[in-house]
């Protein structure tokens, strides 16, 4: 059974950090920063970092890869249409790919920027998505279009309701505040709202997230709901159709 834990880097991002026990090899997930992986390492003797997965370019997912290869020979994988440091596999749509003998699919989620990818294993549902997915939210569209983002998160939305989302930042309650400007009658949000609120105030993170959870309450999962709709209509929406609706509130949040 593989462990997940957060490795917290910079503000608010997380480097997720898996593990077999069995035989003492890890992975870590968009390492922008080595120092968090390097420490966790220094801290468990006789450990092994085996793979670093990637899902995209920006710098604070990147930023430790080349140092954290050099100093334990991890592969590298990650998107092909992007420029990864170090990369030694280059991943494209629908690819599987073995890490500590769980494979994993690759999906490819453009929006956040144009080759990012996730990674999904179906049997232990599993998600890593970035900067596309994110609990409450969606990434910024930096390179990429709404009808790519909302495609690709529709591509997300579809996966099994239990799968749980491991995505890289702590913006869990700053989306759900937008998400109640959107929905304020939303009773499963207002409980979420309330329930992330308690986390936080502990300390404690608000990851992973689930497919089912992200459907009930993530406006930009729920286009196709009345409210949510009538909302992005009183804030750009120039039609209904879903695509309109996502652009309209990534713009909303955007100002927000």
């Amino acid at each position: 059974m593989i462990q997940i834990d957060a490795l917290p880097a910079f503000n608010d991002n997380y480097i997720w950090l898996l593990q077999d026990p069995h035989t003492k090899r890890c992975a870590v997930v968009d390492p922008g920063d080595a120092t968090p992986v390097l420490a966790w390492l220094g801290q468990h003797p006789g450990w092994q970092l085996s793979d670093i997965l990637v899902t995209h370019h920006h710098l604070d997912h990147v930023g430790g890869i080349e140092r954290l290869k050099a100093e334990t020979g991890a592969r590298v994988a990650g998107p092909a249409t992007e420029r990864i440091p170090a990369r030694d596999i280059a991943l494209n749509d629908k690819q599987p790919i073995e890490v500590l003998g769980l494979e994993f699919h690759v999906l490819a989620v453009p929006g956040h920027t144009l080759g990012h990818i996730a990674y999904y294993h179906a049997d232990e549902q599993l998600l890593f998505c970035g900067d596309t997915l994110f609990a409450a939210g969606c990434g910024r569209l930096f390179e990429g279009t709404p009808q790519q983002m909302h495609g690709s998160l529709a591509r997300l939305a579809a996966l099994p309701g239990d799968t749980r989302v491991y995505c890289t930042h702590e913006y869990t309650l700053s989306n759900l505040r937008f998400a109640l400007a959107v929905e304020p009658q939303n009773l499963r949000l207002q409980d979420r709202f309330a329930e992330v609120s308690s986390w936080r105030e502990a300390g404690r993170i608000s990851l992973p997230s689930n497919i089912e959870l992200e459907l009930a309450t993530n406006p930009f999962l729920r286009t196709g709901e009345p409210a949510v709709i009538a909302a992005a209509c009183e804030h750009g929406a120039t039609d209904e159709t879903p695509e309109m609706i996502f652009a309209a509130l990534r713009a909303w949040k955007d100002n927000f």
